[in-house]
């Protein structure tokens, strides 16, 4: 699979390992963050939370993969990254 992504993206070993930890801990931050967002609104309904909570993590997490990215040396490969995954959401 590591040997796939490689090929895929086209990077050396450490690099991968880079990019994946970008993801990990990138999808950690934005969990907590909006976890953290969500408990200054008082919402009592159940489904109402889970609403907004995957609204706020579809908004946060391109944010969050790129602000995590810079310190990781990895911004390049995931600004064009995000631009691969926009024009694939925006062509149909």
């Amino acid at each position: 699979m590591f040997k796939r992504l490689q090929q895929k993206w086209k990077v050396s070993a450490g690099r991968l390992i880079l990019i994946l930890t970008t993801f990990a801990i990138a999808g950690s931050c934005t969990g907590y963050a909006g976890r953290k967002v969500l408990s200054l609104a008082a919402i009592e309904s159940q489904v109402v939370y889970i609403i907004l909570y995957i609204i706020i993590m579809t908004l946060l997490w391109p944010l969050m993969i790129l602000l995590i990215s810079i310190p990781m040396g990895q911004f390049y490969f995931f600004r064009n990254y995000m631009s691969k995954l926009g024009k694939k959401l925006t062509r149909r």
